[in-house]
């Protein structure tokens, strides 16, 4: 690693977060302000960093292994801490991570949300197991190709509910951290808290002090709630659906995700991929036919209300048996997204109470309706997010 670099201050997170505040796209937070600069000192650290690979291959010998890892510590570069940064919905945490993710200088990176990382190695262990059907032991295998990819790996929204997961975290992380992997992530959950109330936590303890003697924990205390400050007062449903509209929720969007610009992200939906083709910052964007219009069901929607805080849903038109299947996808989608707290914007052809007027659902549709008033309400959209 190139010690001169590390008294830049001009480049990393640091510097790209205070030219968004001279902008006047954020407003100096306290609690940002001490995240962002941890981050800064990660960014100076990680500068070049390029740890030779544990193993050449999947089943090297522990000699091989072994000399790796020498060279590597002969080298006089420790693997650096890692960073867990935690914080209520909202607080910007996101944010950060792409201005710390987008400066890092290490060629080997990825980032990813943490659910689409533990479905990704589900499959890799399963598909490992079929080809190897007399070995054991897939997780070795696993971490030398994760390695391989990235020797930093950034996630968001760490959260530990399911028991699959939380059955192979433990070792994997482990043989991550071996092979000298760094790990910054986002939480809402401190790690003390992670699983829990859940059977089988006390085999989970383990990791959790695992994570705490790898990664720096930093809580982000207090501030603010910036996406439902920036919500509130915001109008949140545009009639007609008209170039207004689309104007007024494109504003809407970049004010939601602090302009940062939208990519794709894919989804993992029972083995398949949902692709969101339009998502910033907990923020997922949808013409109404892309998301009701095309053959989807409750699980798409689920994870699309678990995984993203706000959804801006662009022509929703008038509703009516003619239009039934969409219709009852909409129904679906707003189950989902009011169960969830999920915060929706939207353009239509109708107010909600007059959406679907006439002929067979439209009293159904009485439910949804009343959902999609209350969803409007300040006091819908100060409520928290339910992953």
């Amino acid at each position: 690693m190139d010690t001169t670099k590390h008294d830049d201050l001009s480049a990393g997170p640091l510097p790209a977060y205070r030219a968004r505040i001279a902008r006047g796209e954020l407003a100096a937070d306290p609690s940002q302000s001490a995240a962002i600069e941890r981050l800064q000192d990660m960014w100076v650290k990680l500068r070049g960093y390029d740890p030779a690979p544990l193993a050449a291959a999947p089943r090297a010998g522990l000699l091989s292994r072994f000399l790796r890892r020498k060279s590597f510590d002969e080298a006089n570069e420790p693997r650096p801490d890692g960073l867990y940064l935690v914080g209520e919905v909202g607080r910007g945490k996101s944010m950060l991570m792409d201005l710390f993710f987008a400066s890092a200088d290490v060629k080997r990176k990825k980032r990813l949300h943490f659910h689409q990382f533990m479905q990704q190695s589900h499959r890799r262990i399963f598909a490992w197991k079929k080809e190897h059907p007399n070995e054991a032991d897939p997780i070795p295998p696993l971490a030398d190709s994760i390695a391989a990819d990235a020797a930093l790996l950034c996630f968001d929204e760490f959260q530990v509910n399911d028991i699959a997961d939380a059955m192979i975290l433990g070792r994997l992380f482990q043989a991550l951290f071996d092979r000298a992997v760094v790990i910054v992530t986002t939480s809402n959950t401190v790690p003390d808290d992670l699983f829990k109330g859940q059977p089988g936590r006390d085999a989970f303890l383990p990791f959790i002090g695992m994570i705490k003697q790898h990664l720096d924990v930093l809580v982000m205390e207090g501030g603010r709630d910036y996406r439902r400050a920036r919500l509130r007062g915001m109008p949140t449903w545009h009639v007609p659906a008209d170039g207004r509209a689309e104007r007024a929720l494109d504003a809407a969007f970049g004010e939601l995700t602090a302009h940062v610009p939208p990519k794709s992200e894919t989804l993992m939906v029972n083995g398949r991929t949902f692709v969101v083709t339009c998502a910033a910052q907990g923020v997922a964007r949808f013409d109404f036919d892309d998301l009701c219009g095309k053959p989807l069901g409750p699980g798409d929607y689920l994870a699309l209300a678990t995984h993203f805080p706000a959804v801006v849903l662009d022509g929703i038109p008038r509703l009516s048996p003619d239009n039934y299947d969409k219709a009852r996808r909409f129904i679906i989608l707003i189950d989902s997204l009011y169960d969830h707290r999920v915060k929706l914007l939207a353009s239509a052809e109708a107010y909600p109470d007059q959406l679907y007027q006439r002929g067979e659902g439209a009293k159904a549709f009485e439910r949804t309706a009343s959902r999609l008033e209350e969803m409007q309400s300040q006091e819908y959209l100060a409520l928290p997010h339910l992953t």
